[in-house]
């Protein structure tokens, strides 16, 4: 059986949305980002790393969110782009997401809001804001050429870019209006919303 070491509350959400998707039998091992758990001997010899979402499916050990999403995508054929093109643009909107979107949303809202008042820091949350805007006129132009990422349906890269910007369903989009719709298109989705409601 398919195990999943993560906490919805991390980048998990991105590999539990998709074992969603895809109606995969699975257990979860609810890990946090930095706990005692991810520092054990055994969870080391999964992933040296110490990071989270980690998979053993049969055997086979994967880290790292996006890789673990494309391999899972393509071993069950659900989500996973046949056409050599929109496999590509796949790839490409998933590396897009990590370099443009990642650390800057998650940096962003930790400080405009998560963290207590005392504890934010007003020029970081700046820096990250000016480098999430340019990446959301991106998105929402491209958005505009397609209501999806990679094809005509709703795809792994819809999936692995929405999934990281789970936090953004609460910041004010109203200049991306394209982007709005697509990222509650995304999240509406049933598997999107027994993910969702796993962070809670």
């Amino acid at each position: 059986m398919l195990r999943i070491y993560g906490s919805a509350r991390s980048r998990g959400v991105r590999t539990l949305w998709m074992v969603g998707e895809l109606g995969l039998e699975y257990e979860h091992l609810d890990y946090a980002p930095r706990s005692p758990a991810t520092r054990t001997p055994e969870y080391l010899a999964l992933n040296p790393n110490a990071r989270v979402p980690t998979i053993d499916d049969d055997g086979f050990v994967l880290s790292e969110s996006m890789a673990i999403n494309l391999y899972l995508a393509k071993k069950h054929g659900k989500l996973y782009p046949k056409d050599a093109k929109n496999e590509a643009a796949a790839w490409q909107w998933s590396f897009w997401e990590t370099d443009r979107l990642d650390r800057q949303l998650t940096t962003y809202a930790n400080n405009a809001f998560v963290l207590p008042e005392a504890q934010r820091d007003a020029a970081a949350a700046k820096a990250a804001w000016d480098e999430i805007a340019p990446a959301l006129d991106v998105l929402e132009t491209a958005l505009g050429k397609s209501q999806w990422l990679a094809g005509s349906e709703f795809s792994i890269a819809d999936l692995n870019v929405a999934a990281a910007m789970v936090r953004a369903l609460s910041f004010d989009l109203g200049k991306w209006p394209k982007v709005h719709a697509w990222l509650h298109r995304c999240w509406d989705r049933p598997a999107g919303q027994k993910a969702l409601a796993m962070r809670q």
